[in-house]
């Protein structure tokens, strides 16, 4: 799954670290999102598309090995 996380985060001016308070979760968990080495719970998704105030669709784009 791809994301753009880390072009929403660099657009909203947030670090990592920033972006990982405002969601509740460790900035470990940010950057293994960007790097797409985990895929978030729909809560979690929910919560970074509230933060950016974009739908979840527009973070997130399935792959076609998906």
């Amino acid at each position: 799954m791809k994301n753009k996380i880390k072009i929403y985060r660099a657009k909203f001016e947030l670090t990592q670290a920033q972006l990982a308070e405002l969601v509740h979760v460790s900035r470990q968990s940010i950057n293994a999102i960007e790097k797409a080495k985990y895929i978030p719970s729909t809560v979690l998704a929910l919560k970074l598309a509230s933060v950016f105030e974009v739908k979840v669709e527009d973070l997130f784009e399935l792959e076609e090995h998906d």
